[in-house]
């Protein structure tokens, strides 16, 4: 099989509108957004998600793949209770995913509580859950996941390589592989939000949105400082992404705002017809 689908999605509580934190500054756009993801991802009927996330487990120098057999989590450290997930994690693709990253970059494999892996259940941040709440996570039955981070102290070339390493993994692997690229962006867009202003979070943005538009995400490798000053959540999993889809994907942006201190965009990715 192979990747069947692949997105970039926001992982900001506001996006989700069973949070209350939706309501106070609304994000309609982001939502209508998600919500059309949520359609095109049914309809490619991918058996697991890959999320690459930037809110799990980080180990120094190297990218991590989740290995325990669940994934649980809520948004009540957001005030959001309610909204709480849980899944099974696909292992067999989690190992098939590792296998692949060792070869090419420093990888580890990480789980949590149990000391079996089998047994164990690994948080589920919320840079996965968001995105998970409208791609496969509430589905009957529910879609099996696999955790990935990068790692920003690793070069934006070894995310590319990751990104190819996975594509070709899912490749190898029986099932329809599903690719989410969590990301919110700038996050100083607001002189009272927790990052204060910088100019550098509007003009990240911009660009990051003018790269999807053009089927450019070859450069978002010319980033790399400029997303250090926009203080963005979202550049090392797009690069990842970048790597996955190659020229041979036909992208599509949905929405981008900026309705708080940081920045969200939407974006629905699938294979290039032949001929």
């Amino acid at each position: 099989m192979s990747l069947v689908f692949a997105a970039i999605a926001p992982h900001g509580t506001l996006a989700v509108p069973e949070a209350p934190a939706a309501a106070i500054p609304r994000a309609e756009a982001t939502q209508a957004g998600l919500e059309e993801l949520g359609r095109r991802f049914a309809a490619a009927r991918p058996d697991a998600t890959i999320v690459l996330t930037p809110h799990n487990a980080h180990v120094d120098g190297h990218f991590c793949v989740v290995v325990a057999a669940k994934l649980r989590g809520s948004l009540a450290e957001w005030g959001a209770p309610a909204v709480e997930l849980e899944c099974a994690a696909d292992r067999a693709l989690a190992a098939e995913l590792l296998d692949a990253l060792r070869a090419e970059v420093p990888a580890v494999g990480v789980s949590f509580g149990g000391n079996d892996p089998r047994e164990a259940v690994m948080p589920l941040d919320w840079g996965a859950l968001i995105p998970l709440w409208f791609m496969g996570g509430r589905s009957e039955p529910h879609v099996p996941a696999v955790l990935v981070t990068p790692a920003r102290d690793r070069p934006l070339t070894e995310h590319v390589r990751a990104g190819q390493a996975m594509a070709r993994a899912a490749e190898r692997s029986d099932r329809r592989v599903a690719l989410v690229a969590s990301a919110d962006h700038g996050h100083a867009h607001d002189p009272d939000g927790p990052y204060g202003f910088d100019p550098a979070a509007d003009e990240y943005d911009s660009r990051v949105v003018r790269l999807v538009e053009d089927g450019r995400l070859d450069r978002l490798l010319e980033l790399e400082q400029l997303a250090a000053a926009a203080k963005a959540d979202s550049l090392w999993q797009m690069v990842m992404l970048h790597g996955a889809l190659g020229d041979g994907w036909r992208g599509e942006l949905l929405s981008y705002e900026a309705p708080t201190y940081f920045g969200m965009l939407c974006a629905a990715y699938e294979p290039r017809q032949e001929g």
